[in-house]
């Protein structure tokens, strides 16, 4: 089996690959969930619902968020009315929120609701939270500390970031089936999928333990990463290295998870970074990374499953 870690377009883009080249009982997706939140009294999960849908196949590809042919006339009542409206709900999408809502307040928990609504939708591949337990990503800025939410949406990151914290994650456990999957001494490879690694996997990673049994794993550890030529694809992640200091390089995401992968999948524009990268003492492959379509992430999933696969023969 191969596991890998997700948050985001980015790693909904590569969890799809991965789908395409595993059968289900061969892949588990473990999903970010310190994006999640409470609002208009629904329990909202991005990560988790972004990842459903693309592996649904229902996913807006223009926004990368959401459900395609969306309206949205609960939103244009609403602001009628002068609610809220800075974080938009697709009348669509508004569904799958007061379901979960509805399941979370009967008792049962995020594991098993997630399970629900991919079977409802049509996922066969596995799809879990991190944890069944609240951790909340707080991000520090130069307006003070802002929930992520409030950060990403609400001031679409223009505050200027000088800290992260996930609120809860060092008193949370892995999810039954990220624990299980942690657990396996015949796990074929851990992939972290080309998510930003402060926002999206980092809060994975601060699960109590978490690092120290991915360390402790004998299966191979490979990342792809998120900045293309000193750019992110999409979202945040080269402008808050900045704002901290770093370098929104591919060296700088093989530096971040230095200790904890084996190898690396780069993009072609960033190949003169390989040298560098391997004096980390990581295995690095080279491919065009950037997933314009469904070809594109079959071909990645398979680079890194490859890549992995050569790690593990050595």
């Amino acid at each position: 089996m191969i596991l890998a870690l997700a948050g985001g377009v980015g790693g909904a883009k590569l969890a799809c690959g991965l789908a395409m080249q595993l059968q289900p009982e061969r892949l588990l997706i473990v999903v970010n969930t310190g994006d999640d939140f409470v609002h208009l009294g629904l329990s909202i999960s991005p990560d988790l619902d972004t990842v459903m849908y693309w592996l649904a196949g229902i996913n807006d590809s223009t926004r990368g968020w959401g459900l395609t042919d969306e309206s949205w006339n609960f939103m244009a009542a609403l602001e009628q009315l002068g609610g809220l409206i800075w974080f938009k709900l697709g009348d669509r999408d508004l569904a799958t929120h007061i379901e979960r809502t509805r399941r979370l307040t009967c008792g049962q928990q995020l594991s098993e609701v997630t399970r629900f609504l991919c079977n409802k939708l049509g996922v066969r591949h596995r799809v879990a939270p991190m944890t069944d337990q609240a951790v909340r990503t707080i991000v520090y800025t130069d307006e003070g500390a802002l929930e992520f939410q409030h950060y990403f949406v609400r001031r679409q990151c223009a505050p200027h970031v000088r800290g992260l914290e996930y609120s809860g994650a060092s008193g949370a456990a892995p999810s039954t089936a990220f624990d299980k999957a942690l657990s396996r001494n015949d796990l074929e490879a851990i992939i972290i999928c080309p998510s930003n690694p402060l926002l999206s996997i980092d809060p994975i990673l601060a699960i109590e333990d978490v690092r120290g049994r991915i360390k402790r794993q004998h299966a191979p550890v490979v990342a792809v990463s998120p900045i293309v030529g000193g750019r992110a694809i999409k979202g945040p992640a080269a402008k808050i290295l900045t704002e901290l200091g770093r370098d929104p390089t591919a060296f700088e995401i093989a530096r971040h998870y230095a200790g904890l992968i084996d190898g690396i999948v780069i993009d072609e524009i960033d190949a003169e970074l390989r040298q560098k990268i391997e004096q980390l003492g990581l295995r690095v492959d080279i491919t065009a990374t950037v997933m314009k379509t469904r070809e594109d992430q079959s071909r990645l999933a398979a680079t890194a499953i490859q890549l992995a696969a050569h790690i593990r023969a050595l």
